[in-house]
């Protein structure tokens, strides 16, 4: 099959350009193609994750990925999406993130055999770039009268978009000229609030290089009522585990709304659609299967099944039937886990609270704790007490 039947089928497609050539060239031959990361951050999270899925499904039919990493453009930032101007970071931290990025990606995608992904950094031909030359040579192929009317644009407009800001198209433009020239990339896919963007890219190689380039965006990870998923109340729900624990992103995907289910399903899992028809063909009590199904496969692929496993035992054991974890609620005047282990009940007397955690008995989130006297986090958090005891605990 086709990958663009495979993609289109499972929901993902929302844009393309020359369809119908980049249908036949995919059903043809090996094409090399990539998707654009900024480093922001030190882990990729849900919303990458997508993207993630999209590239194994490409490579798997025989394409090749390139892992672009935005070192460069992250100095300027891109306004896609932003009502504000990013925080501008360092070179020292944005290389940080582009390591954490590789070892993350090495989950999903292969870096070795046959259409092996290749990881590159744009910092490598955008920071040395003379900005005459660049005006010149790819600034002069740019309307500004029709840059403005680009989406991206369009929603800063009333805020403010600094110069800066507006370099960023011209950039992406370049970042996919340089990488069709240097690894004869014809592709570029990213999500559809990227279209102007890659549609800029894909109209800059047809007019320097006389030659086919292609734009391809897929829907956003969105929940039925519009809003991006990923999001909880302590911020994103990330890749790496030290940032969003194993227990935590299964708990997020069990939560998932039961009009959400067979999206999530489509889009993050490689679970078949038939199958996914049988998991989500009912909306009473039994769409709580499928929620156990999705919540487990997506900890799988992205923590391993052994840590999957453990996530889904703790959660069953949390929640039982009923669905809802117990809350235990201690005074705000409780400082350690000594007293809070008392206060909750988990513990009779500071004895046996003691017993418990120097057996080893006793954690918070996926932190064994060691000293009795540890300090609790802010906010709620889960207790643990062995294998079936698990509380939500909140301050009154």
């Amino acid at each position: 099959m086709n990958v663009m039947d495979t993609l289109r089928a499972r929901g993902f497609l929302k844009q393309t350009v020359y369809e119908d050539e980049l249908y036949e060239l995919l059903g043809r031959e090996s094409v090399p193609f990539y998707i654009g990361f900024d480093p922001t951050a030190d882990s990729l999270h849900v919303g990458h994750f997508m993207q993630l899925v999209i590239m194994k499904y490409m490579q798997d039919a025989g394409h090749k990925p390139i892992v672009l990493i935005g070192g460069g453009t992250a100095m300027v930032g891109d306004p896609s999406g932003r009502t504000d101007m990013r925080a501008m970071m360092s070179k020292e931290t944005i290389a940080h993130h582009v390591e954490c990025f590789k070892r993350q990606m090495g989950r999903f995608i292969r870096f070795e055999g046959e259409n092996a992904a290749v990881v590159v950094n744009n910092a490598d031909w955008l920071l040395d770039l003379n900005y005459v030359d660049f005006l010149r040579d790819i600034g002069v192929h740019f309307s500004v009268n029709k840059m403005l009317t680009a989406e991206c644009f369009k929603t800063r407009m009333e805020r403010g978009l600094s110069f800066l800001e507006f370099n960023y198209m011209l950039m992406q433009a370049y970042d996919f000229l340089v990488l069709h020239r240097r690894y004869g990339c014809s592709l570029e896919l990213g999500g559809d609030d990227q279209w102007s963007n890659i549609l800029a890219g894909a109209d800059l190689i047809r007019r320097k290089e006389h030659k086919p380039a292609y734009a391809m965006t897929t829907a956003l990870l969105t929940t039925s009522e519009g809003k991006k998923m990923g999001k909880t109340q302590k911020g994103a729900v990330w890749l790496d585990e030290n940032k969003t624990s194993p227990y935590e992103f299964y708990q997020y995907w069990r939560n998932t709304a039961d009009e959400d289910v067979e999206k999530c399903f489509r889009l993050l899992t490689f679970v078949p659609l038939e199958e996914i028809q049988t998991l989500c063909a009912h909306r009473d009590e039994r769409i709580n299967a499928a929620k156990e199904r999705l919540a487990f496969e997506l900890t799988a692929m992205v923590h391993g099944k052994e840590k999957a496993e453990k996530a889904q035992a703790e959660a069953r054991g949390a929640f039982g039937a009923g669905g809802e974890m117990p809350t235990a609620t201690i005074s705000a005047s409780c400082a350690n886990v000594l007293s809070m282990l008392v206060e909750t009940g988990v513990a009779k007397s500071n004895g046996e609270a003691r017993r418990l955690v120097e057996q080893g008995g006793v954690a918070i989130g996926d932190e064994k704790i060691a000293d009795v006297y540890a300090p609790l986090p802010e906010g709620e958090f889960i207790l643990h007490k062995g294998k079936k005891v698990h509380l939500k605990v909140v301050r009154g």
